[in-house]
């Protein structure tokens, strides 16, 4: 039998109103900044705007904003205030959801299907559950009268720009605190359009700022001394310096870094099942997800059974443009992201590893790689052991649970894990020695906003999402 073929199904790029260029959105008003550079579609390296760039004097101007409308309005204000404001911006994200899907596809290269069906409701999702808490903060194990802990510096990275500021944002509001936000310098859209969106909701001047910019504009908000709070998203590489930084000062760290997940398959798991979430695991949004499961290991007896079925299901992904409802693959982020996928995947071959990809055109424009396996590596492979962050699944065999266990915690990461078995006790078991933040059963990938989510060793500290996600914006 045939595959389906697809007739393309594009979504209108006319319901987004691209401005040709943005400033930085400070007390409430966009302005200019000390310089500009331009923010483009990976997926056809079209210039989709000019962005302002903040200096240290432009952060100045925001942190300065922020610690106004703390003093004066957002910080004394009951939370049951706050949580009107949180409200309306939950509302506002769901009645602009489909101009922000389009706008992160374009400007991410992630499929549009998982801007609409992913990232934004669950932006919207972060700012109906953090409001539902902003009044009950005394009951939330923190003490009996928690406070917040004043301006936020929040750094989030272009992997899922309006989900990680959401995931910032939210919980810092609903504890107290004003907020500087940096989005990614390739990713800047969507974070621009939130600060349309504060304008919408009538949100207090000061209270969201948002600098747009590179390295060193992120260094000048993680640096300035009347930040209270930092909280990054991003590389281990950049969290060591971020962690340096703040020693010695009394500003309080949330670290959410890298990852190399590994999803065991044991030979008592649903196999197609089993596929299913591989597949999620490793290509949902090119694999640009830090807890995504980069290395399957599967049990020695049922391995040639499942590669088979992978081989088979990736034949039939959609590689191509972001805004096809049909694309299962988007674009690669950035050209600089795309050097150092090709760069780690040759060194897997060149190490002895089998590469294996489908047939797939990739476009002539813009930034793309196949989805891409790796069989025959053994954990001295720097494909087994350095973060890729791409669509490149590295595939390992084991014998028994103990080697599983072995080997799933051999990396110096530990963000998150899969587990996929029918016996319930072997999933409780293995679970209980992976060390990992998150553990998923039978799935992958899945979040929510009552979740908490973090990792141990190189991928970071403290915990976002749920009532855990408050604790880091609150002081007892």
């Amino acid at each position: 039998m045939s595959a389906f073929e697809y007739a393309p199904a594009p979504e209108s790029r006319s319901i987004v109103k691209l401005q040709p260029s943005y400033g930085l959105f400070i007390d409430g008003e966009f302005t200019d900044g000390a310089g500009s550079f331009k923010t483009i579609s990976p997926a056809s390296e079209e210039v989709l705007a000019e962005i302002a760039e903040a200096s240290t004097a432009d952060v100045d101007r925001a942190v300065k904003a922020a610690r106004r409308a703390y003093t004066d309005v957002w910080g004394s204000m009951p939370g049951r205030e706050r949580a009107k404001y949180l409200f309306r911006i939950a509302r506002i994200i769901a009645e602009r959801s489909r101009e922000l899907a389009v706008l992160e596809s374009l400007n991410n290269g992630k499929p549009i299907k998982e801007s609409r069906d992913v990232d934004v409701p669950l932006a919207a999702a972060h700012f109906f559950y953090y409001a539902g808490w902003a009044d009950k903060l005394p009951y939330a194990g923190f003490g009996a009268d928690p406070r917040p802990l004043g301006v936020a510096g929040q750094v989030i990275p272009w992997n899922f720009p309006l989900l990680m500021l959401a995931w910032k944002i939210a919980p810092a509001l609903a504890a107290g605190n004003t907020v500087v936000l940096k989005p990614a310098e390739t990713t800047p859209l969507t974070a621009l359009l939130f600060a349309e969106i504060c304008q919408q909701a009538d949100l207090p001047p000061g209270v969201v700022n948002i600098v747009t910019g590179a390295g060193e504009t992120g260094a000048a908000l993680v640096n300035h001394p009347d930040v209270d709070k930092v909280a990054f998203t991003g590389s281990t590489e950049v969290g060591r310096i971020i962690a340096r930084a703040v020693a010695g000062t009394n500003k309080k760290v949330t670290l959410e870094l890298g990852g190399k997940a590994a999803n065991i398959v044991f030979d008592d798991a649903a196999i197609d099942q089993a596929v299913e979430g591989i597949v999620n695991g490793i290509f949902f949004n090119q694999g640009h997800v830090c807890c995504a499961g980069s290395r399957l290991l599967v049990q020695e007896s049922v391995a040639d059974q499942l590669l088979e079925s992978l081989k088979r299901r990736m034949a039939t992904l959609r590689v191509g443009d972001p805004l096809d409802k049909n694309t299962d693959v988007g674009a690669i982020n950035s050209a600089e992201q795309l050097s150092r996928i090709k760069a780690l995947a040759e060194i897997g071959s060149a190490e002895g590893a089998e590469r294996w990809s489908p047939a797939c055109e990739l476009p002539e424009r813009g930034f793309w790689f196949a989805p891409t396996i790796f069989t025959g590596v053994s954990q001295a492979h720097r494909i087994a052991r350095e973060e890729i962050f791409g669509p490149v699944l590295s595939v390992l065999t084991f014998r028994t649970p103990g080697e599983a266990i072995e080997k799933a915690n051999n990396t110096p990461y530990g963000l998150s894990a899969g587990i996929w078995s029918e016996k319930g006790s072997r999933i409780l078991a293995v679970a209980d020695q992976l060390r990992a933040g998150v553990v998923w059963a039978n799935t992958f990938n899945k979040f929510d906003p009552t979740s908490p989510f973090g990792g141990y060793k190189e991928s970071g500290y403290g915990r976002e999402g749920g009532r855990h996600g408050l604790e880091a914006y609150l002081a007892g």
